[in-house]
């Protein structure tokens, strides 16, 4: 289990928020419209894209495949204590219905977030990003949480962790709840290994009834500039 940080860190942390908002490769977050569109361009490797997260920034590409940039206002966000298990998915999870992994099929699940249902046609997660995600997830990056019904892939969660931020890119089923299982495991574990903030980016309305919460881009941004400076980590 991931440890706490004590008083003295955390100052260290609100002092550190000033340069943490300067990124290398992109302009100040903040300076984004509320639709948080940055720029378009750049690069799809390890710097940039750990530049980005670190900075509240990520990758989604245009409907023409042009690589762009955005850091929202205001930010979806997922408490740890504020995610709302229903009474079916707490039955469902007790159940034992569903085998959890971490990391065990990352290309997988990654591929599910991009076909499954009708994103076959319109998805943003572009042979580029595939090829990207997985070379930060062998990098120690970007992590998976895979829900099984036997030993076929019922469906599965992707995202990126750097120091005690997560950001949750995206989330699949083949099997109805086999996503909100991964997602509810997901939540749990990273409370339980001492992170600090679950990032989704933009809200929806499954996120809303999960408990999602919307914050301003300059509270999410102070977060995540404590975030990424916790001693916490996906896997031991």
């Amino acid at each position: 289990m991931g440890s706490r940080p004590d008083e003295g860190f955390a100052n260290r942390c609100v002092r550190k928020v000033s340069a943490l908002s300067r990124p290398r490769y992109f302009p100040p977050p903040h300076s984004a419209g509320s639709d948080g569109f940055l720029g378009v361009g750049g690069l799809l490797n390890p710097q940039w894209l750990l530049d980005a997260y670190r900075h509240g920034i990520f990758p989604w590409p245009l409907g023409d495949g042009t690589l762009a940039w955005f850091s929202p206002d205001p930010r979806a966000i997922f408490e740890f204590t504020g995610f709302h298990v229903s009474r079916r998915l707490r039955d469902t999870l007790r159940s034992g219905k569903f085998r959890v992994t971490f990391d065990q099929c990352f290309a997988d699940v990654i591929d599910g977030c991009a076909t499954a249902g009708d994103r076959r046609s319109g998805t943003w997660i572009t042979r580029d990003m595939r090829a990207a995600y997985i070379k930060m997830h062998r990098l120690g990056y970007a992590h998976s949480v895979e829900a099984w019904l036997g030993d076929e892939l019922a469906g599965g969660v992707y995202g990126m962790a750097v120091g005690g931020y997560f950001a949750a890119e995206s989330m699949f089923y083949r099997v109805s709840d086999a996503s909100k299982v991964a997602l509810a495991t997901l939540v749990e574990h990273l409370k339980c290994r001492g992170f600090g903030l679950l990032d989704i980016q933009q809200m929806t309305p499954n996120s809303r009834r999960l408990g999602a919460v919307e914050i301003p881009r300059r509270d999410f941004l102070r977060r995540v500039a404590a975030a990424v400076e916790l001693p916490a980590s996906f896997r031991d």
